[in-house]
């Protein structure tokens, strides 16, 4: 059996495939184990519930941007390489994206509802980084996992001390996101002009902001 390689029109069939796959269903495949099983849920009262699971879709849709961010990036990316990259990096998002959804789930709640929304925005940013360059565009997973790695650090300490299961996820998140970035970098990521990082900050503020809710 040989391989096909993909036409462009391939190329956008599969990026559609997966945009609906991300944006519209919860129930990714892990390929690795979630870091959450075999611990047992805490005791959450009403409010802890809530908060965990506000906390936990706002991961999720960190996740679903994430997808969206790599595959536009490795959709237009020169380098083989580079994509190849860009491509491992996006299937650890998905054991990410399948234990957020597993833990929104276990806490009784759901997705945003605006996924749709930010996957498009962040095939899109990621799709210019890399018409640009290959180096601006691993500029931009250096500075996205900068930027997510203290976040979810963040939720590490708001995060309720009883739901032992939300924060081993974060936890191994936060370590999957430090090594992505490393790697960005030493693959040759620039550092970005000062303000996209400050403008990258507002958005991911509303994108928490919405997210948390809705």
């Amino acid at each position: 059996m040989f391989a096909r390689e993909l036409s462009p029109i391939d190329r956008v069939l599969v990026e559609i495939e997966r945009a609906l796959a991300t944006s519209f269903d919860a129930k990714a495949e892990a390929q690795r184990p979630s870091p959450a099983s075999g611990l047992a849920e805490g005791p959450l009262d009403e409010a802890d519930r809530r908060h965990a699971a506000g906390l936990m879709r706002v991961n999720h849709t960190g996740e679903v941007c994430a997808q969206a961010l790599y595959s536009g990036q490795a959709a237009v990316a020169r380098d083989e390489a580079t994509r190849a990259q860009l491509l491992q990096a996006a299937a650890e998002e998905t054991d990410h994206l399948a234990w957020c959804g597993e833990r929104l789930d276990a806490l009784a709640s759901r997705p945003s509802l605006f996924n749709p929304l930010w996957y498009a925005g962040s095939f899109a940013i990621g799709a210019v980084a890399a018409l640009v360059s290959d180096k601006v565009s691993l500029g931009f997973v250096v500075e996205t996992e900068r930027q997510v790695e203290a976040h979810l650090g963040e939720h590490l300490e708001k995060l309720p001390a009883a739901d032992v299961a939300s924060r081993a996820v974060v936890a191994q998140m936060q370590a999957d996101e430090a090594r992505h970035g490393a790697m960005a970098k030493a693959s040759g990521g620039i550092e970005l002009p000062a303000p996209i990082p400050a403008l990258m900050r507002f958005a991911s503020a509303v994108m928490k902001a919405v997210a948390y809710r809705v």
